[in-house]
């Protein structure tokens, strides 16, 4: 009975009732919106990161992050029978040993500075962006291809194209000039221009004859299942490559750990903004209903209904609002986000946002966990909030209520 009496008053101001329910589905919406787009934005930050080269797991010779230079090598993974077992074993999705080193490139018109990096063309593919990156020419054939790989905006710089000569420069374990002569037999485009200016591609037996470095690696990136639960594997790398050093892409990329303890304190901030403009209209509203009913709710004390009821009664109109607020609300982001799953374009904001790792296309990412979240924030402490308007309409005295409303 006194579910029915609650659901009854609560459709009794329907203009009212309106109002609130749609700032509460609005309120829900704006949380689960807001978070879907942020938690993109970190996503999108993420992968590029993975992505440009760093894995989930890297492995290097001590010293050789500091110097990144070609005298600090990893030995032949066949004299790590241990690491040899790790990467074949199915924890690890893929893996790729490469000759990272500076370099300069001199084309006809111009001279750069870039990163050298030798690759397994075949590895590569499912570890990093290079093979889907191609838009002009080819992808490097095997570890014996000798011809280059260049970013577009490098190409640009340098005024040269496809299949013209560049002559690249570097440095061999002995501290001699290593030079020699390229073609540039593909062209790739990412979506950040940094990227595209300072990385080159080779195949990596090419590299170590141009350095004539022997059998050693710059470095071994490899993929997990997941970059959330790399514990389990970070442990059995470190203990496999006890002699070297590894890290996690994180540890790789500080700055992106820190902004993803950024992103999450935003969220949370977000939602108490949110809850606060909603516990003041939720309060407002039930204060309203409360005082328009001080006779009926005298009358029905009168009668004989416990205090403890009419608390009950006004507690059960709070959680009714709050749950078809929450339904349309959710009903709403789904609505909304939904057709996003392609992204949205922000080209005209793109060259601000390259620096952080973002694409021109923004996919908003929807987690269960926020969405979780955002309901029980909003019930839990909407609830909470509707306790004080409860609560004085249960410790009204009966025979005041009604000789002050008929006076």
């Amino acid at each position: 009975m006194i579910s029915r009496i609650a659901w009854r008053n609560l459709w009794r101001n329907r203009r009212r009732s309106i109002i609130m329910l749609s700032a509460i589905s609005l309120g829900i919406w704006g949380m689960i919106w807001m978070t879907a787009l942020l938690r993109g934005m970190v996503d999108q930050m993420i992968d590029s990161s993975i992505e440009t080269l760093s894995g989930h797991i890297q492995i290097h010779a001590p010293g050789y992050m500091d110097d990144p230079s070609i005298e600090y090598l990893l030995p032949p993974l066949s004299k790590s029978p241990a690491l040899q077992k790790l990467l074949a074993s199915d924890e690890v999705v893929a893996w790729s040993e490469r000759i990272r080193v500076p370099a300069v490139i001199r084309s006809e018109r111009d001279v750069y500075a870039v990163t050298l990096v030798g690759i397994d063309p075949a590895r590569e593919r499912g570890l990093s962006f290079i093979a889907e990156s191609i838009t002009q020419g080819s992808y490097l054939s095997s570890v014996n291809d000798n011809r280059l790989l260049l970013g577009k905006k490098l190409v640009e710089r340098l005024e040269t194209r496809l299949n013209r000569r560049v002559v690249l420069m570097s440095q061999d374990p002995d501290n001699n000039i290593a030079e020699r002569g390229f073609r540039i037999g593909g062209i790739f485009e990412t979506n950040l221009q940094a990227t595209e200016t300072t990385y080159m591609f080779a195949g990596i037996e090419t590299v170590r004859e141009l350095l004539k470095s022997g059998p050693g690696v710059s470095e071994i990136s490899l993929l997990g299942q997941d970059y959330h639960n790399l514990d389990s594997l970070l442990e059995k790398t470190r203990s496999a490559a006890s002699y070297a050093d590894v890290q996690t892409w994180l540890q790789l990329d500080p700055y992106l750990g820190s902004l993803l303890g950024v992103m999450d304190g935003f969220v949370l901030i977000w939602f108490i903004v949110i809850f606060l403009a909603l516990s003041f209209g939720l309060v407002n509203t039930l204060m309203m209903a409360v005082f328009e009913r001080t006779r009926e709710i005298g009358l029905i004390q009168a009668l004989g209904m416990k205090p403890s009821y009419i608390l009950l009664m006004i507690l059960i109109e709070s959680i009714a609002m709050l749950l078809i607020g929450l339904i349309a609300g959710n009903v709403l982001s789904w609505l909304t986000i939904l057709p996003l799953k392609n992204g949205i374009d922000v080209s005209a904001v793109a060259s601000g946002l390259e620096w952080a790792g973002m694409s021109s296309t923004l996919v908003p990412a929807v987690k269960v966990y926020d969405v979780v979240l955002a309901n029980v924030v909003v019930l839990v402490l909407g609830l909470l909030a509707s306790l004080f308007p409860a609560w004085r309409a249960s410790r009204k005295v009966p025979i005041e209520t009604i000789t002050r409303v008929w006076q």
